[in-house]
């Protein structure tokens, strides 16, 4: 029997209002049909309507047990006759990973509950408060040797950890461009094969520069015609497993059948087809039980044998008649033990859809199936097998849970073990690291006897060791000694992951020292920018504390309740670099637009008018400029030919009113990289991360959510300090971390004395070749933050204080300059400066654009309170700032040269724009190496201080 969902071209489905729904259930005995009792009515009614799924929860009935069973998604829907069976379609999932997901309406906070499932006849199903976790499809493991692992992470890269004899080390290997994400790699016969998204097999080779290449590996059959030909140079593969004697290759097509690499150089292909009225969607085994065998799962859960020896080839294992269980196996790879329960008898351990342990036992030439179940209220999604000491009498397998859990199971050995026998406490529970999640579905690997790595579903890894065995800075030949009883209490230690995951670690480097990719060497010098002192690194949770999973347990802070001042869009977006030294932007407060321009060495205003005041520049993006209007609604000035125009982003499909967006659009002398998956990201009217695909203009809304029991405030950094991650402040006060590959939310661990302000923040990173750098944010007591990454000691909060006492910093750090310095704004209408030198913090006060309120007033008040404190002055351009200050001077007392309070822009890589209290802009430039001075002001068409300018319209 098989399920069906028979998609009417003109129904609607919903889970809040059921239009009309048809389930059919298709049999050789019988056709059955089940709608409600006026579907018929509303179908003639509302015949012009198209489908549209809305609910996760389906169901078919099961002859074996009599029962309705809720089928896991996505499912395949097929049909079969004369045991012919053909997928006509499937149902797939509603979530929030996907961009066309059904969109909710309410805060992520009121969906951290259970997803449940309530049919107590799956057994297996999570009934707990925790939540099931979404399918990573790009994730997994290969062993290529004791010092060698090879991941594919979400992100569709491929990295090695590789121990170089000193430490352990990542190396990159990511697949072409325009190959596409990888899914999986193969290791056999030392050559070494990785699997695109798309279906694509490519073999690493060596260049004629002796560097690794990826190079495309098709499969070709022999083929007797042109059209056999042109057929097998089309196949894609859905997935592979190598052979138990490591020297061939099963795969499974995209189409359904077996496909087997018997050699690979040169490559010799063997298609086995499909077993009748059935298909190939999972190799459960490949020549364990006996060579040359191979056991898969069809796309309806049923187990084969395929034997090209045997006549027929294709034989299938059916379940005992009468056992009312869940019978359909999830396809999915099995592990297959020999002599577990007497000499010469086979094990095939698999998982059903509904999440139970059952194994397929050969013993004495007969076959049987046994139920080994689950452990109570959990649902089991992959098998880690591992190897066992042999003193150790008991058998274990490990597995992974929907809930992101590690479960044991142990049996003994030859013991014929069942259901009703077994073990006490057959069953252990390793939980998961702190704050993380095992990956759901995804098979493990051991790196030796009481060391195992998972996957985690934020994109690192884990390990599960014996406690002093394993860990970040455990070789992997480390031996047990068999003199000292060894505990069997597992420890959980985190591997970080590199940036292409949204992580922290490191790719190694060619130079000599611990860090070389093929052999490392202690105590080298380490050329990696680090401009502090490392220390040794911290080991398992002590380092995870750093990254505190968001969740419901968090307790709302006092501080949620956080107003936006009016002005608050204004004051932080008032200003934007078109580009750069040539063009910038300025919001008025009157909401018209204005652009700075230099044409023929001639500087205009040019005036950007649009039918309603804006309210701040939110971004720049190749080329095009992101407005917010006073209605919240997200405006791109961009040039289409000769003609300048507006484009209404708000209005697009799922378009969101926006209040902020990212602080800067790059670090001021380092060029921006473009990719095909650009984006920028928004904060929403209701607190809510946005993300906008700009790339190739396929312009796309993504709501990201929020972090648990608290609203965004505004955004950080979005990834210019770390790859594929979006830096945020809650209005609570608190650092959060948005994850664009595994779409995770993260907390950071801030002291509890310590709140944020909800202003935008800045990146400052000292080396392109080194992810050591640090987020700069104002304390809400108006104090300079620092948060600082290093590899020796991983995260770690600075709090800078302010520049002298009763001075408070009133807005958000200017970008950061040469990884070493940043401006900042007083209280007290003054520029500062934070910058590093000689591996120590100074402050120098560079005042504002008045050069005798300096020298007379200014510098003997703050001379005296730090006689080692500095000025930003330079004899060259003072007299023209004197001559400048008595043209502007103005008797009605409308200039005032003190700086305001308005976010500064980078306008060059020597060069930043204040805003001051009377209107008017001056610039800051750089005059030497070191030194920065104020260079000039500009009029602006909003300041009541009597200024020439030039303005004109733009069209």
């Amino acid at each position: 029997m098989s399920g069906a969902l028979i998609r009417f071209p003109h129904a609607t489905m919903s889970f809040s209002h059921l239009v009309f729904f048809f389930w059919v259930l298709v049999s050789r005995s019988y056709f059955l049909i089940i709608c409600s009792a006026s579907c018929l009515n509303n179908y003639i009614q509302h015949s012009n309507l198209q489908f549209e799924q809305k609910t996760d929860r389906f169901w078919e009935f099961q002859e074996q047990s009599n029962t309705w069973v809720e089928v896991e998604l996505p499912y395949d829907l097929v049909s079969c006759v004369n045991d012919n069976c053909t997928k006509v379609g499937s149902i797939d999932q509603i979530t929030e990973n996907k961009e066309d997901h059904f969109e909710r309406d309410n805060d992520v906070s009121t969906h951290t509950g259970s997803f449940k499932h309530k049919d107590s006849d799956r057994g297996g199903a999570e009934q707990n408060s925790e939540i099931v976790l979404p399918q990573r499809k790009r994730i997994s493991l290969t062993r290529m040797s004791d010092t060698s692992i090879w991941i594919t992470g979400e992100s569709g890269s491929i990295y090695e950890r590789f121990w170089n004899g000193v430490q352990w080390v990542i190396a990159p290997h990511d697949l072409p461009v325009s190959a596409g994400y990888a899914i999986c790699v193969f290791i056999v016969n030392q050559t070494i094969l990785a699997l695109s998204e798309a279906g694509i097999l490519y073999q690493m080779q060596l260049s004629e520069s002796s560097q690794p290449i990826w190079v495309a590996f098709t499969p070709t059959l022999d083929s007797s015609t042109n059209k056999e030909a042109e057929e097998s140079s089309g196949i894609l593969i859905n997935s592979g497993v190598v052979s138990h004697d490591g020297v061939r290759i099963y795969f499974c097509t995209k189409k359904g059948s077996l496909l087997e690499l018997t050699e690979v150089n040169p490559p010799r292909w063997l298609d086995h087809g499909r077993p009748p009225g059935g298909n190939v969607a999972a190799i459960a085994d490949a020549g364990t039980i006996r060579p040359e065998v191979a056991y898969t799962i069809s796309s309806t859960g049923d187990l084969y044998e395929y034997d090209k020896s045997s006549k027929p080839s294709w034989k299938k294992h059916i379940w005992t008649a009468g056992m009312a269980e869940d019978v359909l196996r999830i396809p999915s790879t099995g592990y297959t033990i020999n002599g577990l329960s007497g000499d010469y008898s086979s094990s095939l351990f698999l998982l059903t859809k509904g999440g139970k342990l059952v194994e397929r036992r050969l013993h004495q030439r007969k076959w049987k199936w046994i139920i080994h179940g689950s452990p109570k209220d959990c649902q089991l999604t992959s098998i880690t097998p591992v190897l066992q000491d042999e003193s150790n009498e008991n058998f274990s397998l490990f597995f992974t849970t929907s809930t992101g859990s590690i479960f044991e199971y142990r049996t003994q050995k030859y013991s014929g073990t069942a259901l009703e026998n077994q073990i006490p406490e057959a069953w252990l529970s390793h939980m998961h690291p702190p704050h993380a999640k095992a990956a759901k579905g995804i098979t493990g690997l051991q790196l030796q006897i009481g060391r195992i790595i998972f996957t985690l579903d934020d994109g690192r890894l884990a390990e599960l060791h014996l406690p002093g065995l394993g860990g970040e800075t455990t070789a992997p030949n480390y031996q047990i000694n068999v003199r000292r009883k060894v505990s069997h209490k597992y420890v959980w230690s985190i591997l970080d992951a590199p940036e292409t995951e949204g992580w922290n670690a490191e790719y190694c480097k060619q130079e000599r020292g611990p860090t070389n990719c093929i052999t490392g060497i202690k105590d080298e010098p380490n050329d990696s920018g680090i401009t502090r002192a490392a220390t040794r690194r911290r080991k398992g949770s002590q380092a995870q504390l750093d990254y505190l999973l968001a969740g419901a347990s968090e307790l709302i802070n006092s501080s949620e309740g956080y107003n936006f001042p009016d002005n608050w869009i204004n004051t932080n977006f008032r200003l934007r670099v078109m580009h750069g030294s040539r063009s910038f932007f300025l919001i008025t407060d009157g909401g018209l637009t204005f652009e700075y321009l230099n044409t023929e060495n001639i500087w205009l205003w040019l005036r950007h008018d649009h039918s309603t005041p804006m309210k701040g520049a939110l971004g720049n993006y190749n080329g095009s400029l992101f407005f917010v209007d006073i209605y919240g609604s997200l405006l791109i000035r961009e040039r289409s030919g000769n003609d300048l125009g507006w484009l209404n982003c708000t209005a697009m499909r799922k378009g969101k009113q926006v209040t902020g967006g990212p602080p800067w659009d790059g670090i001021p002398g380092k060029a921006m990289k473009v990719t095909a998956e650009d984006a920028l990201f928004f904060v929403s009217k209701n607190g809510r991360l946005l993300q906008f695909t700009v790339a190739l203009r396929k312009f796309i809304w993504k709501d990201c959510r929020n972090p648990p029991n608290t609203k965004v405030a505004s955004i950080v950094d979005q990834e210019l300090f770390r790859g594929n991650i979006v830096f945020v402040v809650g209005r609570n006060g608190r650092l959060y971390q948005y994850n664009k590959v595994t779409e995770l939310w993260h907390k950071h661990y801030q002291s509890p004395h310590l709140i944020l302000s909800r202003f935008p923040g800045t990146a400052m990173s000292s080396s392109s070749l080194s992810l050591t750098g640090s987020l700069f944010m104002l304390s809400e007591d108006g104090g300079l933050v620092e948060y600082h990454w290093n590899t020796g000691e991983g995260w770690k909060w600075v709090e800078h204080g302010t520049p002298n006492k009763g001075v408070t910093l009133i807005t958000s750090p200017s970008p950061c300059f040469e990884g070493n310095l940043l401006f900042l704004i007083g209280s007290d209408g003054k520029v500062y400066m934070r910058y590093m030198d000689q591996m120590t913090w100074s402050w120098k006060n560079c005042g504002f654009p008045c050069i005798r309120q300096i020298k007379n007033e200014d510098r003997t008040q703050v001379g005296a309170e730090d006689k080692n404190e500095e000025f930003c002055i330079d004899k060259d351009i003072s007299a023209g700032l004197e001559k400048d200050a008595e043209n502007f001077s103005d008797l009605n007392g409308n200039c005032d040269l003190k700086v305001a309070s308005t976010r500064p822009i980078p306008f060059s890589e020597d060069s930043v724009i204040f805003e001051l209290r009377d209107g008017r802009l001056a610039e800051m430039r750089r005059v030497e190496e070191t030194r920065w001075a104020w260079s000039r002001i500009i009029g602006t068409p909003s300041s009541c201080c009597m200024t020439n300018y030039w303005t004109t319209v733009a069209s």
